[in-house]
């Protein structure tokens, strides 16, 4: 016998062939479906990737990896429905998943098999992969049941009915002996009438495998078709043996011109190349920075803002809601963030690593089109309307009846998905019913979503810390390296320099402008406002608190803005908390603006001006 690798049995042809991702719309080097793992884990929270030990939350992993799989599994479907066409050969297409535990893997099967989706992940969608009215297309595989039936130690009967339906995946009928009767493998048919089974292979309808580790060793399903990774892969042996358990043939035969046909298997995630990366460890030593006392200055408390600290809100819907559309944050659906359609190709990586679209097959395209066809944008208007019905009755905060509440949502998700949702080509509409988009839109609703005061509701009110009181600018007292600014109007000594030029020339405006009474830069203060992305309550720290020199007095947040992702996002949760805390009137008049150039600064404060009456100095000071 002879050592005969993957790559040389690929190109010989007597395996399936591996199309790999090799380009998608992002215009990355690697393109993120041909290594999901890679891909996902730098857009997870630091709260969902479990830090550097743990492992990342299983919902998290699933919410990135629902459009590759979405994708793959739209091919699968058309494939199902063309080998159902050509009946010669009545079997399944087979797609596996690995993954890289067993809390990801349960995760996976119960959204692809017994339709529970997470909060924030819309349904599978995927008919075939389904369990349901008593047949099995999708199983689960944990490693526990392979080794322990690899060594005949089955521990229960479930494991050894799993292990029975592994080895039988693909198969439709048992070998038999010269008399016709079928060999089974010992133990079989006892257990099978033990447990009210037919006696036919179990595996014969699979359709879909999530497993943990590696199938077993021999395991010699021929009909697998597609595969996707959803674990790390630290070695190259691993990708070959992850992606050799589907690139068995199903068909050995000659054609006319003397060669085989072209078989191929589609493969997301599993990487053929991992070139290992060491870190510099001699790195020179950082010189010593100079450091920078912040604080407030006992002199200048006539300079002293305070503000409320809000930790959520409260809402009381009896009846009606409503949306204030304009502060509403858009949706864009960009295929440079999440690819639509990606490029795959027969594809052994060159020297480097990289995917390469040279050489030998044709570039196939595979996008989201079997997904798309068949389904309405109402029907998914409502799916999404459902969704936030459920999430405000489980809540608590609305006393309305689902009966009540589902038309009124059903009309803001259709208004939204119409004015607020923008695809980018080649994205289309439809992909906002993929997640994590899905989960994003009902985000940005349940943000925006208020009672309708003018239908009688009360307004929605700030929840405020109960364990510490209103925040102050007396609390600032911290160290730093950053390059500081002094200033004169500011109960604290200094503005910390966090940009290059941006916030020392705010600084100087705020300091100068005859409608500033009181500022402080926003660090060390302890300044927040809350806002949910990624299923994830965060903090969004506005750069300055402006108290204005107006009567009655009345506090401006500034938010000194480049370029961010999430700048409407953040928008949108100040305008909230402006309206909820300037609702409940204890701690004053609040507005919120946000600026993109440095004239904007300065006309802001005029607005301000105008719309307040300005208060007069005495010895530089505000009178209020």
């Amino acid at each position: 016998m002879s050592d005969f690798p993957l790559t040389d049995a690929i190109e010989s042809g007597l395996v399936k062939i591996p199309q790999l991702a090799v380009r998608d719309t992002t215009g990355a080097e690697i393109p993120g479906y041909f290594n999901i793992w890679r891909w996902i884990l730098p857009q997870l929270t630091p709260a969902e990737r479990g830090g550097k030990m743990g492992s990342p939350k299983p919902e998290a992993v699933l919410k990135w990896a629902n459009t590759p799989i979405t994708m793959l599994g739209g091919l699968w479907e058309e494939l199902r429905t063309i080998w159902e066409q050509q009946k010669d050969d009545p079997r399944p297409p087979v797609f596996i998943i690995v993954c890289k535990n067993t809390a990801i893997a349960k995760v996976v099967y119960e959204w692809l098999a017994e339709n529970k989706a997470p909060m924030g992940i819309p349904p599978s969608n995927i008919a075939g992969f389904r369990n349901s009215d008593g047949r099995v297309n999708t199983i689960r595989v944990d490693s526990r049941v392979v080794s322990e039936t690899d060594t005949g130690h089955a521990k229960t009967d479930e494991a050894q009915w799993m292990r029975f339906t592994l080895d039988t995946v693909g198969r439709m009928d048992w070998p038999r002996d010269q008399q016709g009767r079928p060999i089974c493998p010992a133990g079989f048919e006892e257990l099978a009438k033990k447990r009210g089974r037919p006696l036919h292979p179990p595996g014969r309808d699979i359709r879909c495998i999530v497993s943990v580790g590696m199938l077993t060793e021999g395991w010699d399903c021929n009909s697998v078709t597609h595969i996707v990774g959803l674990r790390p892969f630290m070695s190259q042996l691993l990708c070959e043996q992850v992606v050799g358990r589907g690139l068995r043939r199903r068909n050995y035969e000659l054609t006319g011109s003397g060669l085989m046909t072209e078989e191929v298997a589609k493969v997301f995630g599993v990487p053929f190349q991992v070139i290992p990366f060491k870190a510099n460890q001699t790195a020179a030593p950082k010189p010593t920075e100079k450091r920078h006392h912040v604080h407030a200055l006992p002199g200048r408390s006539h300079f002293e803002i305070r503000f409320p600290r809000v930790e959520g809100y409260r809402q009381a819907i009896r009846n009606r809601v409503s949306v204030e559309w304009a502060s509403v944050p858009p949706l864009f659906l960009d295929p440079l963030r999440i690819p639509p359609e990606v490029e795959v190709k027969a594809s052994l990586q060159t020297n480097n690593g990289r995917p390469s679209l040279s050489g030998p097959g044709a570039i196939q395209r595979v996008d989201l089109n079997p997904f798309r066809s068949g389904r309405r944008l109402q029907e998914l208007v409502f799916e999404m309307a459902g969704d936030l019905t459920r999430e405000y009755v489980k809540g608590g905060a609305c006393e309305a009846p689902a009966h009540v509440l589902f038309p009124q949502l059903a009309r803001i998700v259709q208004r939204y998905v119409e004015q607020k949702v923008t695809p980018i080509k080649p994205a289309e509409r439809l992909d906002l019913f993929l997640s994590p988009y899905y989960g994003w839109a009902i985000e940005r609703l349940v943000e925006s979503i208020r009672p309708d005061t003018s239908q009688g509701e009360a307004p929605e009110v700030p929840r405020y810390e109960t364990s510490r009181g209103p925040g102050s600018t007396a609390d600032v007292d911290y160290w730093t390296s950053k390059d500081v600014r002094e200033i004169a109007r500011s109960h604290v000594n200094y503005v910390v320099a966090d940009t290059m030029k941006w916030e020392q020339q705010a600084a100087y405006i705020l300091d100068t402008h005859p409608a500033v009474g009181a500022f402080v830069k926003n660090a060390g203060l302890g300044f927040a406002i809350p806002y949910i992305h990624n299923g994830q309550l965060h903090d969004y720290v506005p750069d300055f608190i402006v108290r204005l020199n107006t009567n009655p007095a009345a506090h401006l947040i500034v938010e000194t803005k480049g370029f961010d992702d999430l700048a409407e996002v953040k928008s949108a949760a100040a305008r909230r908390w402006v309206s909820a805390v300037n609702a409940d009137g204890r701690m004053g008049t609040w507005q919120y603006a946000i600026v993109r150039k440095m004239d904007d600064v300065r006309r802001v404060l005029d607005a301000m001006a105008d719309t307040y009456s300005l208060a007069p100095r005495k010895d530089g000071s505000n009178t209020t």
